[in-house]
């Protein structure tokens, strides 16, 4: 049972025809130029060319008609909450709300928020958990995208289990990941690294003593903490993820704990084996646009070429998505309908979402209409459940 869910269909307000005229329409099978129906928030069919005579619609005049987009991991909502470190806004629904309009801006008609459970080195997450989780339950109403519960669990810290039940108490999450951010751990494989990464924010005699500290936490409650979330996933049928493999290992212990997502492996290697391992891999879109990690890891270009890459992810920036999936197209070596799938069909099939992320007849009407314009994509249209969003 999802956290949130869009208007759904049948709704009164999504009970309207929607006629898209003259689109060149993203189907499984490849591009369909026509006409595409949907009603009562439900895609019904594709008609040839202009559609059946004397039926008015909207005419998209030759644009891409695609699924709209799925995002499995963006902690936009936090960036929300908490604008400026140690800022809480003053209005959480209104937080939300600007959130939720910012992704239906960027083409996001599902989004997994990703809420942190637990946070290593505290740096407000303890506090905006309960902020989030219930500024979207009260505002689940006046939504624009379907908006669904990721927990992202920093097995690190040993106040995790209590925020664990914090956030059990007030909602039920459809996607659940373990992370790591202890320094000389995944993404900060060497502690080397994370000093480097943090050495701005404090002196280096401090940085290490506080770098002591963390490993010395993560020894005392790790193991439990990684139990209890992959026991409560298995348990409830909830999707697990495993968050920054490293090498082959972290891959063969993400599969022993019954993950079926690797999110934004570090290297080549960790990439290739979570494909070896059947294990659906997601990079980050900010990474591919900008053409490097903003903290050393491997380049997604490198793991795309290499055929191992199977969803996007915008993390922290809602509008890369498009453009990361146009550039997996022009760039390297994808299919548009490959590419496109990236953000839509797979991430869908990730999280098991079956009734999105292809346009096909009976699944949802959640919907871009993209122009390519000076090589670029721009977004000229999103519906959610058939509804115009933006």
């Amino acid at each position: 049972m999802a956290w949130i869910h869009a208007r759904a269909a049948g709704d009164e307000a999504s009970a309207a025809e929607l006629r898209l005229v003259d689109g060149n329409i993203l189907t499984p099978e490849g591009l369909r130029r026509g006409t595409l129906v949907c009603r009562d928030g439900l895609i019904l069919g594709i008609e040839p060319g202009r559609g059946l005579a004397g039926r008015s619609g909207e005419d998209v005049g030759g644009d891409l008609l695609a699924p709209g987009f799925v995002e499995l991991h963006t902690d936009n909502l936090e960036r929300h909450i908490m604008p400026r470190p140690g800022i809480f806004w003053s209005d959480p629904l209104a937080a939300l709300e600007a959130h939720d309009a910012q992704l239906a801006g960027a083409g996001i008609t599902t989004v997994f928020d990703s809420v942190c459970v637990g946070e290593p080195l505290d740096k407000g997450r303890h506090a905006m958990l309960p902020l989030s989780l219930e500024a979207v339950n009260s505002g689940r109403r006046q939504l624009r995208c379907a908006h669904l519960l990721h927990l992202r669990c920093e097995i690190s810290d040993p106040g995790m289990s209590g925020q664990l039940d914090l956030a059990l108490g007030m909602a039920r999450p459809d996607l659940v990941s373990i992370m790591d951010h202890t320094p000389g751990e995944r993404q900060w494989r060497t502690p080397e690294d994370w000093l480097v990464y943090h050495q701005a924010k404090m002196p280096e005699d401090e940085l290490l003593r506080v770098s002591r500290r963390l490993r010395a936490a993560r020894d005392s409650c790790a193991e439990a903490n990684i139990r209890r979330v992959a026991l409560y996933a298995r348990d409830e049928g909830i999707p697990l993820a495993s968050h920054d493999d490293t090498d082959p290992g972290h891959v063969a212990d993400a599969v022993r704990l019954g993950a079926r997502i690797s999110e934004f492996p570090t290297t080549l290697a960790a990439a290739r084996a979570a494909k070896e391992a059947g294990l659906l891999t997601v990079l980050g879109t900010p990474n591919l646009v900008r053409g490097k990690s903003h903290s050393g890891n491997v380049k997604v270009s490198e793991v795309a070429e290499a055929g191992c890459l199977s969803c996007l992810s915008s993390d922290y920036v809602p509008g890369s998505l498009l453009h990361g999936a146009w550039k997996l197209w022009r760039e390297h070596g994808f299919t548009l309908p490959e590419a496109m799938g990236a953000i839509s069909a797979n991430p869908a099939r990730a999280a098991g979402l079956e009734d999105r992320g292809r346009i096909v007849p009976g699944l949802r009407a959640d919907l871009v209409r993209v122009r390519e314009i000076g090589g670029r994509p721009r977004l000229m249209g999103v519906w959610v459940g058939g509804e115009r969003v933006f």
